[in-house]
């Protein structure tokens, strides 16, 4: 009878059943709040290449000598005045502060690269802070989504045909700007996962204006 009462005897289930569930319902509260910061992160990252794109249209290029190459194909000889430029594609890496270019591209150091105007490009106009922009106009890649640095920060000009031999403010390419390299920030799932996750690759691509900082009052694309 004693063994019986022994055998059914339930004192402390509730005990066991809580320590079994409340890890599983910590972890799965913990886990909705990491992936509810990713879903910010991944949009903020987008608004942060966009705003990036749109600075890099109307800005000195990342590329030195860019600006130049409507010149230059004059000089060279490679296309007359008025006539359409030779193509050109030039990938600006913020990682490793290099410019490589394929196609012509006389005019241009090899890795030319300027640290400047990739600054401007993350950290807004006339700043090197991601946390003191006044307005939209002044506000950069990293006054969106801190966690942005130059090294996260690739730029390609590819020529598309939309400029020509000569002219005044220089090329006018297609911008493309991507995020690489850049990691979700989470307050959990890194102990949990026991690595960082590397946010996909973003981009956006512009149409350039007149790429000069100084709204092409100096010697920009001269």
């Amino acid at each position: 009878m004693k063994s019986n009462s022994v055998w059914h005897d339930d004192t402390g289930a509730v005990l066991v059943e809580v320590s079994i569930l409340l890890p599983i319902i910590i972890t799965l509260f913990c886990g909705s709040i990491d992936l509810l910061y990713a879903f910010y992160q991944w949009n903020a990252a987008a608004k942060a290449v966009a705003v990036g794109a749109r600075i890099a249209a109307v800005s000195d290029p990342v590329a030195l000598g860019l600006n130049n190459l409507s010149n230059q194909a004059l000089l060279t000889g490679s296309s007359n005045a008025g006539e359409p430029m030779p193509p050109f594609r030039i990938t600006c890496d913020g990682g490793t502060q290099t410019c490589a270019c394929l196609g012509t591209c006389a005019g241009i150091a090899p890795n030319a690269f300027d640290a400047a105007a990739m600054d401007r490009i993350v950290f807004g106009r006339g700043s090197q802070s991601c946390t003191d922009a006044t307005s939209y106009y002044t506000s950069g890649m990293c006054d969106i989504l801190p966690a942005i640095t130059p090294a996260n920060v690739k730029i390609v000009y590819t020529h598309t045909g939309l400029s020509y031999a000569g002219r005044p403010g220089g090329p006018t390419p297609t911008i493309t700007i991507a995020l690489q390299n850049l990691h979700f920030q989470f307050f959990f799932l890194s102990y949990l996962l026991g690595r960082n996750i590397v946010m996909p690759e973003m981009t956006t691509t512009i149409t350039a204006e007149d790429l000069c900082s100084n709204g092409g009052s100096g010697s920009c694309g001269s």
